[in-house]
């Protein structure tokens, strides 16, 4: 049902191979958990997005592309100093899955509840097959 691709990840991969960057950066953004399944009624997404609040998730979709994107800051970050380890990450992120086209896009729900991000996206009621009679002309 959905396919993932990341156009930011892709592009980076293109430059290091031809410039010969080091990928150190890519390592450390901040890049959530997604789970993907599907039941009889249509796709879920769910999304792990603990330390994230609802007002800086964005969902959207364009062009049979579902993107989640979003910025998860860094609390009390004056005292960053004073950490002795950090190893969540922080920052914006984003996330693109291609949808089917038995996805129906101006149905879907989300929901944020525990640090996921649930998203049902319902599918489109599939066309029935239907018989044609043909009447004879006399």
């Amino acid at each position: 049902m959905l396919g993932y691709w990341d156009p930011f990840s892709e592009m980076s991969r293109i430059q290091d191979r031809f410039f010969g960057r080091p990928t150190q950066e890519r390592e450390y953004q901040f890049k959530p958990a997604v789970d993907i399944f599907e039941d009889q009624d249509g796709v879920h997404v769910k999304a792990d997005l603990a330390g994230v609040k609802p007002e800086d998730i964005k969902v959207e979709v364009e062009n049979k592309v579902l993107t989640i994107s979003g910025q998860r800051r860094l609390e009390h970050e004056e005292k960053r100093d004073n950490y002795h380890r950090v190893e969540r990450f922080y920052g914006g992120f984003t996330r693109s899955f291609a949808l089917s086209d038995d996805v129906s896009s101006d149905e879907i729900e989300a929901k944020y509840e525990n640090g996921v991000l649930d998203l049902r996206l319902p599918k489109r009621p599939a066309a029935k097959r239907r018989e044609i009679a043909v009447k004879a002309q006399a």
